[in-house]
């Protein structure tokens, strides 16, 4: 776990309360889990990943836009998704270690909290049950996006 200063972990845990994702964590419980994360300030047009490249971190924008795109099958970058404020990104990654399925770019400059697969681990063994609620936490961010994905599809059926 990174050692953070006192303002900076203030700053984080104010972060992680104004993300619905963290909704249901009490106040101790967010400050338990804060000093996992950091921030990332990202310049627009950076690319934050590429579809395939190796995945170890997920991220929640503070403030900013990011962009996701998914190849098609001409290779070309096609949009799918612009995310904001307080949403979520490569949470697959930080869960499974597998590739990136998408690639995401900074469309305006970022605030991310960033959560890598390493804190995550690390989190489970120091803090079994803050981490759980963490996993929690992201599996019902994926259900909820996955659940969207499904409406699109099956109207894009007919």
């Amino acid at each position: 776990m990174r050692e953070h200063s006192t303002g900076y972990l203030d700053e984080l845990i104010s972060m992680l309360a104004e993300c619905s994702m963290f909704d249901m964590f009490t106040p101790q419980e967010l400050r338990t889990a804060a000093p996992y994360f950091h921030l990332d300030q990202i310049p627009a047009g950076n690319v934050l990943f590429r579809e395939g490249d190796a995945g170890n971190y997920m991220g929640i924008i503070h403030s900013g836009k990011v962009g996701v795109m998914k190849s098609d099958s001409n290779n070309k970058n096609v949009p799918v998704a612009l995310l904001t404020q307080n949403k979520t990104f490569g949470e697959m990654a930080v869960l499974d270690g597998e590739r990136r399925s998408a690639s995401c770019i900074a469309k305006s400059n970022c605030a991310l909290l960033v959560l890598s697969r390493e804190s995550l681990d690390r989190m489970c063994e120091e803090s079994p049950k803050i981490a759980a609620k963490v996993i929690r936490a992201v599996a019902v961010s994926l259900s909820r996006r996955l659940r969207v994905m499904d409406y699109r599809l099956a109207n894009s059926l007919g």
